[in-house]
């Protein structure tokens, strides 16, 4: 993937240095690096440091400088999971215990382990795992504990690290390799991630601690999280974590579909009510947040002594990428956010030329114009990628696309309707009579006294008031 400092306006450009400027400097951070993607490209990058204009240039982080990304982790760990799923080993409904018994919590499953609905505890037993060496956790009961569940499967969004520690055993029982050995091959090499590894490599940045009432910092320790690793364990670049981002934004077949990628980012966690409040959710190994009117979904990331944040702008086709080396301070979520709407506000997307299709099935054509649902009227829309897009013609209502299913019916994809099957219901003659959306009847007028209304029509028609 190239790079290009040049194809972003100068206003652009600064506003971005600006605002990591203010995140490094208020956020109190040793250093704070940012890069931007844009249109599969990334095309800015961005670095401040506690040495400006104390030190050479070459002791400024880069591109290439590693950073450690904690929970960002989960995601790599995820797209494993559902590498196995596409290949038919597993199914996300399958419990734990039929791919990896005996450990206690094999109720909870795949799917409820990849969203945090497996209700395990959020941490490992004391002593605190993210501080400690992992040889002190050498088994996945040292991880769990004697009491891992904190709540009943599938019931509530509960975070969990042991439940990605869990998920990182399954891979590795599965393809019988460990963990990072099947990261590196599956993931890491494919999408030519050289400079993220497991363990930290040169050039790298050091983990602090920066004290709250006092400009001094304190060193924090950089531990092997052993059997901990799939849930948080990797160092990585904004380089790396840049292609990392044109990955999950566009797929990439010879890692994971487009089209399953889409499932890790739908959310599938019921939030909590402080998580409504504040427009988050969670996929499958992805955070979905709402900043603003802006989708981002991503992935953020902590450990003694870093920070970091991977947001991409679906919509806008905008990705942002901010990591430091401070145990807290600056809000690398946020700042994220806020690089995304800086490129999509002071240079929008530009849409791609309208086309027609190349062709049009006529009984499929037959079918666009408006519907009915009762007195509600639908406008029913061929486009030119082959769907079929329903959309109130006025106010709020439901609304969804829908994918051909090769047999004359077609599938919803979002909304309310997702998953629902839409079917021509034609007379003997071959006319359409009526649509039907999961039982629901579109008639081509309101209650078509022509078309198979369910209940019927009043034979007397529509009237005023006598």
């Amino acid at each position: 993937m190239t790079t290009s400092q040049d194809e972003l306006l100068p206003g652009t450009r600064r506003a971005l240095a600006h605002r990591i400027a203010v995140a490094q400097s208020e956020g109190r951070a040793p250093s704070l690096v940012a890069a931007v993607v844009r249109d599969g490209r990334t095309v800015w990058h961005g670095a401040r440091t506690s040495a400006d204009g104390h030190g050479p240039d070459e002791n400024r982080p880069d591109r290439n400088t590693q950073y450690r990304i904690g929970s960002i982790t989960k995601t790599f760990t995820a797209v494993l999971v559902l590498r196995l799923r596409d290949e038919g080993v597993l199914d996300l409904a399958d419990p734990l215990e039929k791919h990896l018994p005996g450990t206690g919590a094999g109720e909870a499953t795949v799917a409820a382990l990849l969203s945090h609905t497996g209700g395990l505890a959020a941490e490992s037993p004391a002593p605190w795992w993210e501080r400690t060496p992992g040889t002190l956790r050498p088994e996945l009961g040292d991880v769990l504990g004697e009491e891992p569940r904190r709540h009943p499967a599938g019931r509530r969004f509960h975070y969990s690290n042991p439940g990605y520690t869990l998920l990182g055993a399954l891979v590795e029982e599965v393809r019988g390799a460990p963990w990072a050995d099947v990261l590196r091959r599956e993931v890491l090499e494919p999408l030519e991630l050289n400079r993220t590894s497991v363990r930290p490599s040169p050039p790298y940045a050091d983990g602090w601690a920066v004290h709250p009432w006092a400009d001094v910092m304190l060193p924090e320790p950089a531990q092997d999280l052993g059997r901990m690793a799939p849930a948080g364990q990797l160092w990585s670049t904004t380089g790396d974590l840049a292609r990392f981002a044109v990955f999950l934004a566009r797929g990439d077949d010879r890692v994971l579909s487009a089209r399953s990628l889409r499932e890790m980012r739908t959310p599938a966690a019921p939030p909590e009510a402080a998580d409504v409040a504040s427009g988050y959710a969670y996929g499958l190994g992805l955070e979905v947040r709402r900043w603003g009117e802006r989708l981002v979904v991503g992935h953020t990331g902590s450990l003694p002594g870093f920070l970091a944040s991977l947001s991409i702008g679906l919509e806008d086709d905008v990705a942002a990428v901010v990591l430091a080396n401070c145990t807290s301070g600056p809000q690398p979520a946020t700042v994220g956010a806020d690089l995304v709407r800086i490129v999509a506000e002071a240079e929008p997307r530009m849409p791609g030329p309208w086309r027609p299709m190349r062709e049009a099935d006529p009984a499929v054509l037959e079918l666009a114009g408006p519907w009915y649902w009762g007195t509600q009227g639908f406008g029913l829309r061929l486009t030119a990628d082959g769907l079929l897009a329903l959309e109130p013609l006025t106010g709020g209502g439901r609304r969804s696309r829908f994918r051909a299913n090769g047999d004359g019916t077609w599938t919803g994809l979002e909304g309310y309707y997702a998953g629902e099957v839409l079917s021509a219901v034609r007379r003997a003659d071959g006319s359409v009579d009526h649509l039907d959306l999961g039982s629901f009847v579109f008639t081509r007028r309101p209650y078509d006294e022509d078309a198979s209304v369910p209940g019927g029509v009043d034979p007397e028609g529509w009237r005023g008031i006598g």
